[in-house]
Parts: structure tokens; C-alpha cells; sequence
């Protein structure tokens, strides 16, 4: 509990009230700061690449590479097979059983494939961005089932994530995934499902009613009414309008009347003050802060939400105000936000090269941490921030980052022995979607494919650190300890490492100080 505290305190204490405009040139601890907020935990030399332009250009560079950046590997195999067998059409239990575990460790392949598109991929924003809005829309395969819906629904939002949020919201509305996940498939005009059409107020672009969404309950139910009809094909599980089910009959919503489509309630939602300020919100508080603070920050708030909705939500161009407003810039807000589990995990293997020969350790570390890669726990998605920690999570983080380099500093160990590996995620639930689950799931020899993928985990602490004057076997001098403290924490140490401490474990004992969980 001590050191959760602590960790709290220090995220709350960078949130101060002074301003500070972006640099006109970047030295390196800004850009730096730039890359650890805008996409992971960078690589010396993508900061060194950054240094010297002003946050402008580098700004416009990473967006612009983002809005073209392409996957590094081939799809999963299961992507390119034939649609499964519906289960309503199987005829036993157990041949269903095996289906939706067929369909959950395709689901694994996905994550795996994604997570290491993360760990490697040279436009960590596009990444970044796909997650936010993954949490934003917030789909479970368990639910679901499908894997290859949830391959679609994530090509998506990847294909969008810097786009136009209005084409976005559009496009995910008509998504399988999330019409099966929401229960829209089957809603019909003698029964409106309001699943969709509440979520679609409160979580996708108004935000709660009672925090100045400005819709009332009839506004939902005569919502519901327009989303009727639009369905899914069964045999290919594609989208598919069904005009018998839907009602065509005049619909009342926030002031507008009419035969309203599912299609033109978007559009009426998306006209309402709210949604833009709903959205930019959330953009704030994955790249800003936890909200604005100030009354500066408050008006410069509002008016890059103001320019979301002018722009016709062009998602790049509030992404580009955020990252270049002052309170980005802020040196209060360094150090305010708290890393996610997948920003830890994928943070700590990109910055320090970790090499490896399967992502899937670092799928399940991620979900046994509290975010599960197409598991979300309810269609609010992860709620983040302070609570992605708690005593428990706390201790799985820093055992994270000690077993990766204690297999370097004794040799022979890996990160995660196999004989031990069910006992180390036994603080599961095992529940729907948990680790213990996906173990489970992959039978014997997928354990020994994990157990291997964690034993061929490395990291060469003398590369790392010859660039920065350091060796693995020797103590840093005081000049390197603070380089490298910079280097590695968002924001000063809190905790001292012992006098004689060595290159690995000098590093080792850094990522395990509170500040190295802030970004």
C-alpha cells in the first residue's frame, strides 16, 4: 500500500497550473516526452531522430507517418479461412464446446499478432491510436465469439484510428462485432433493442446524461426505433440491412423529427456541442492529463473542441492541437499520467530491446495485469488512469520488469519458468477471458510454446548501455545515473538505489522505483 500511495502522489502532483508553449526546438528530454506520450516507451535513437526540430515539425512527422503506416507481418492463418460452421447449425454440445475454444485460441493469434505490431512497429502512434479507440468501442470476443468479426472490427479501427471520427462512428455502428456484441443483430421494430442506441449516447459521443449529454430516456428509446433492421449475415457474418425489421415510422430526437434512418441519428448526435467535447476529452486524458486543471487549460480545452467539431471531426487535426497545446507542454503534466499494463509490457520491450521469438508471454503478462486485448470488462471499456493500480497490480508490475532482468543477471533463468508459470498467474479469477483461462485454452502444447517463448526472452545490457558511456558490470558514475534516470523515468526517483549496484541491476532496480510506472 506504500508504494501504491506513492504512486498516486506523484501522479497528482505534476497536475500545477503553469503553462509553458511548445518548444521551437526539441532537446532531448522534450522529445523524449513527446515520444513516450504519443506512442510507447521510445528507443535512444528515435529520440535522437526528433532533437532539433521544433514540436511542430516532429508533430506533423509522427501524425503524418501514423495516417500511412502499414502492418509489419501477415495476418493470423485464421483470417484466411472459410467462415465456421454457426454454431446453431452444430449438433452436440461437445462439437459447440470445441468451436468457441477453437474460436478463442484464434482469438489468442490475434492478440499475439497485434502485440507484437505494437513491441515493433515504427509508427507507435497508429498503434497507440487503434488502442484508444479498441477501449473507445469497446468490443469482447467473448461475447462475440468470432474471431475473424473481431479481425474485421480491429482492421477497422486501424484503418480509421487517425481518419474522420464521424466516418468512424458510422462504420462501427454497421460492424458485426458490435452489432452481436450490443445485441442490435435481432432488434426488430416490434421489439427495439436500446442496448446500442444508449451506449451510442453515453459512451461512443455525448457522454452520461447527467454530466451534460443532453438527451432524456425517449431520446434513447426513439433512437432504438432507427437502429432497427440493421443485422448480420449469418453464413458470412457480414453486415446486412433487413427492411421488414425496421421501423420506418416518425421518430422524435433531441429536438429533430422525422423518418429518421440509424444513419441520420449519427448525424443529429454528432451536430450536438457534447459530442466534441465528449471525444476530445478522452483524447485529453489519454495524451494530456487526467483533465484540465486550470482555467487556462479549461478555455484551451474548449476551444480545441470546438475546432473537432469545425473540422467535421478530422481526428488527426485534434490529435495535432493537443500534442502542440500548452498544457501538453506543461512540465506539470509530465509524470501524470499512469503507464497501462499494454504500456508497460510493450514500453519496456521496445525501450530497452528486449529480444524475443513469441509475443505471447507478453499477451498474457498484459491481460494478467488488467488489460486483456479484445477482452475489455464491459462496453465501458478500461477505465484507466488511477485505476489500472491496486496492492496487487502493483506487485505483478514490478515482478514484471525484475523477472526480465533477472534472467539476465543470472543466466540460465528465464523470465518466466515453465514449471512455475501456472503459479505465478494463479492471482487470476479465471474467469471468462483471464489468463489461467488462455493456459487452459491452449492445451499442454501450447503451454510448452508460452513456457519456451518466455525462456528465449533476452536483453544484451552492455548494447543498451555503450551508447551511453555504461557498462553491465560496473557501477554508473554519478553523471550517467542521472542520464540514465532521465532516460528512463517520466519524472525523478523517489526511491535510492544502493551504493555498489552494478550496470543490470542498477537498470533493474530504476524500472522498479513508482515513477517508472508514470508516463
Amino acid at each position: 500500500m506504500k508504494l501504491l500511495c506513492c504512486i498516486l502522489s506523484l501522479a497528482l502532483l505534476f497536475i500545477a497550473t503553469a503553462a509553458c508553449a511548445a518548444p521551437a526546438s526539441l532537446d532531448e528530454a522534450s522529445a523524449r516526452y513527446l515520444l513516450l506520450r504519443s506512442g510507447f516507451a521510445p528507443t535512444q535513437a528515435q529520440v535522437d531522430a526528433l532533437q532539433g526540430q521544433s514540436a511542430a515539425q516532429a508533430v506533423a512527422q509522427l501524425l503524418a507517418e501514423a495516417q500511412l503506416a502499414k502492418s509489419l507481418y501477415p495476418a493470423p492463418d485464421f483470417t484466411g479461412q472459410p467462415p465456421p460452421i454457426p454454431l446453431a447449425l452444430l449438433k452436440t454440445q461437445e462439437e459447440r464446446q470445441a468451436a468457441r475454444q477453437q474460436q478463442l485460441r484464434e482469438g489468442l493469434a490475434l492478440k499475439s499478432w497485434w502485440m507484437r505490431e505494437m513491441i515493433e512497429s515504427p509508427t507507435p502512434l497508429a498503434e497507440r491510436m487503434t488502442l484508444f479507440w479498441h477501449n473507445h468501442f469497446a468490443t469482447s470476443q467473448q461475447k462475440v465469439l468470432r474471431s475473424q468479426a473481431m479481425w474485421r472490427q480491429h482492421q477497422l479501427l486501424r484503418a480509421n484510428a487517425l481518419g474522420n471520427f464521424k466516418t468512424l462512428l458510422h462504420a462501427v455502428a454497421k460492424d458485426p462485432a458490435m452489432l452481436v456484441y450490443l445485441d442490435g443483430a435481432n432488434s426488430r421494430k416490434e421489439a427495439p433493442n436500446e442496448n446500442f442506441a444508449r451506449e451510442v449516447m453515453e459512451l461512443f459521443t455525448l457522454g452520461e446524461a447527467s454530466q451534460g449529454g443532453g438527451y432524456s430516456e425517449q431520446d434513447i428509446k426513439q433512437a432504438a426505433r432507427a437502429f432497427t433492421g440493421w443485422s448480420v449475415e449469418r453464413d458470412d457474418f457480414s453486415f446486412k440491412y433487413r427492411p421488414g425489421f425496421h421501423d420506418d415510422g416518425s421518430k422524435t430526437l433531441l429536438g429533430h423529427s422525422g423518418n429518421f434512418s440509424g444513419d441520420q441519428v449519427l448525424d443529429i448526435l454528432l451536430e450536438q456541442p457534447a459530442a466534441a467535447r465528449f471525444i476530445a476529452a478522452k483524447l485529453w486524458k489519454e495524451f494530456v492529463s487526467p483533465a484540465p486543471q486550470n482555467e487556462a487549460e479549461k478555455r484551451e480545452f474548449a476551444s480545441i473542441a470546438q475546432q473537432f467539431q469545425s473540422s467535421g471531426y478530422d481526428i488527426a487535426q485534434v490529435l495535432r492541437a493537443l500534442l502542440l497545446s500548452d498544457a501538453f507542454w506543461d512540465a506539470a503534466n509530465r509524470g501524470s499520467l499512469i503507464k497501462s499494463p499494454v504500456d508497460l509490457v510493450v514500453g519496456t520491450v521496445r525501450q530497452f530491446g528486449f529480444s524475443y521469438t513469441d509475443a505471447m508471454p507478453f499477451v498474457l503478462k498484459s491481460a494478467q495485469l488488467g488489460e486483456n486485448l479484445l477482452m475489455p470488462p464491459n462496453v465501458k471499456g478500461w477505465p484507466g488512469y488511477t485505476e489500472w493500480i491496486n496492492a496487487t497490480s502493483l506487485l505483478e508490475r514490478k515482478r514484471f520488469t525484475e523477472q526480465l532482468f533477472r534472467a539476465v543477471e543470472l543466466p540460465g533463468q528465464s523470465m518466466l519458468p515453465g514449471q512455475s508459470m501456472r503459479a505465478q498467474f494463479a492471482a487470476d479469477s479465471g474467469g471468462p477471458g483471464s489468463t489461467r483461462q488462455a493456459l487452459n485454452l491452449l492445451g499442454r502444447e501450447g503451454v510448452v510454446r508460452v513456457a519456451e517463448g518466455m525462456a528465449k526472452i533476452s536483453f544484451d545490457p552492455q548494447r543498451w548501455l555503450a551508447p551511453y558511456g555504461g557498462h553491465a558490470d560496473r557501477e554508473p558514475d554519478d553523471a550517467l545515473k542521472a542520464r540514465l534516470e532521465r532516460t528512463v523515468l517520466a519524472s525523478p526517483a523517489t526511491q535510492s538505489i544502493a551504493p555498489g549496484t552494478v550496470g543490470v541491476a542498477w537498470l533493474r532496480s530504476l524500472t522498479l522505483d513508482p515513477a517508472y510506472q508514470l508516463k
